[in-house]
């Protein structure tokens, strides 16, 4: 194949060939050397005479050299890393001591000399089979397991796909209760705006018609007072068209009766001020900051804990002693028995009430979203919680150290009231208003309701 790929003038591989009308084939640079200054020029192989001053390129021949000049070049390199980097004999022995391949040279060297030693191919074959043999084994070994655990396994996969459906269908309902809520309380706002838009709009009404009246009483007592004066004036033109002896004989006090009329003409500031409370401004209605709509906690199933049981609304909670497989998703707690609820408090002040029925031992209060799952910590403000709980008979405020709280009577409900932007969570007794324990500490993250 090199032979073909020769240029018949240079005898090396074709370095940019041409193609002549004769069919013969030369690097460009050859032929133009060939050629020199002649002026007839000819084929230097069949002496034919060539009419083009630049024959054409041999595109398929030149692809074709390159190709070949490519893979010499591959086989070269292929060549030398087969060889022995010490003595460049190509490495025709594997050496079964060092487990290594040396070449002939090496093998009679003093590092390899009584070692035992197989050709290069053998050395192969043997490494194949071994390899071979030991998947062979560890095929069997997967193949037992496998049938060993199959009933089983189909089990797992059976609980587990229970387990993930279930969860899946508790996401669904909570977000359907949180839609409801949601509904609801706009409903609540827009009812309340509407009132608070009545409520305004009918004090503006009544103001305009108290105006419209002070108006109406001001016009008819000017009415009056100009019929007064005109009468004033009449008698007194009267008056002064009479002789000197009757004008003196009239009363100053008649004749100047009308300066009470200027009382008339000073602005009633009274009035003016009450006007300027209709400015539209004072009857834009805002809600009031500390105005919130009472609903019930939703609690968060994939945070509860293996041996709790949640209601079908997400309401409730109680214990049970055997748990249940669940997914071992971030946010559950998977050491106590724990749960949190799925409203996140970040600002404003927020309230809700615990039943607790007749459990004799409870803790709840607000979380900080960030705690830890997957370790027991107590419950404490250090921790990011702020809680009370019930234990052996005696109520207590989660705090370093202990703090027994005096109760007048069994607790059947807890009010939690958090106020995010005073750092402040306040639990305290609805029936009787009394309350148990205060926690006044900045908030570092959102909180959330604790169980």
């Amino acid at each position: 194949l090199e032979e073909d790929l020769s240029c018949p003038v240079c005898c090396d591989v074709f370095s940019d060939p041409v193609l002549l009308p004769c069919s013969h084939s030369f690097c460009r640079s050859c032929l133009q050397s060939f050629w020199g200054s002649s002026v007839f020029r000819s084929c230097p192989v069949c002496r034919r005479r060539v009419s083009k001053k630049q024959p054409p390129s041999n595109l398929a021949l030149r692809n074709l050299c390159e190709a070949f000049v490519q893979s010499q070049s591959s086989r070269c390199e292929s060549e030398k890393k087969a060889a022995c980097s010490q003595h460049g004999e190509k490495l025709k022995l594997f050496c079964l001591d060092d487990r290594q391949s040396i070449c002939v040279v090496c093998q009679a060297s003093r590092m390899h000399k009584g070692h035992n030693c197989a050709p290069t191919d053998e050395a192969a074959l043997d490494c194949k089979v071994l390899f071979g043999q030991r998947s062979f084994v560890l095929s069997c070994s997967v193949a037992t397991l496998c049938l060993g655990e199959k009933k089983k396994g189909k089990n797992m996969h059976f609980v587990f796909g229970v387990v993930a459906r279930e969860n899946a269908v508790n996401q669904v309902r909570q977000v359907q209760l949180i839609e409801n809520q949601i509904k609801q309380h706009f409903i609540k706002l827009h009812q309340f705006l509407r009132e608070e838009e009545e409520a305004r709009l009918s004090a503006l009404q009544e103001e305009e018609r108290k105006k419209v009246l002070a108006v109406k009483l001001r016009d008819e007592e000017l009415t009056n007072r100009i019929s007064s004066l005109s009468d004033i004036i009449r008698l007194t033109e009267q008056e002064i068209a009479a002789d000197d002896l009757t004008l003196l004989q009239v009363k100053k006090s008649q004749l100047w009766n009308f300066l009470e009329f200027f009382c008339l003409c000073q602005q009633d500031n009274a009035v003016y001020e009450r006007l300027t409370d209709c400015q539209g401004r004072s009857f834009f209605c805002t809600c009031p900051s500390s105005w919130h709509l009472e609903a019930p906690v939703t609690l968060d199933p994939n945070t509860v804990h293996p041996c709790l049981r949640l209601s079908e609304d997400l309401n409730s909670v109680h214990y049970c002693s055997s748990g249940r497989p669940l997914p071992s998703n971030p946010e559950r707690f998977c050491v106590s028995a724990e749960v949190l609820g799925s409203t996140r408090v970040g600002s404003g002040k927020h309230t809700w009430e615990v039943e607790l029925g007749e459990n004799d031992d409870w803790i709840l209060g607000v979380a900080s979203v960030s705690v830890k799952r997957d370790l027991e910590v107590p419950a404490r403000p250090e921790n990011g919680f702020w809680t009370l709980c019930l234990r052996d008979g005696e109520y207590r405020a989660m705090v370093s150290p202990l703090k027994t709280l005096k109760v007048d009577r069994k607790l059947e409900k807890v009010q939690v009231e958090v106020d995010w932007d005073a750092g402040e969570v306040c639990f305290s007794c609805p029936e009787n208003g009394q309350t148990l324990h205060k926690f006044s500490e900045a908030f570092k993250d959102e909180v959330v309701p604790y169980f």
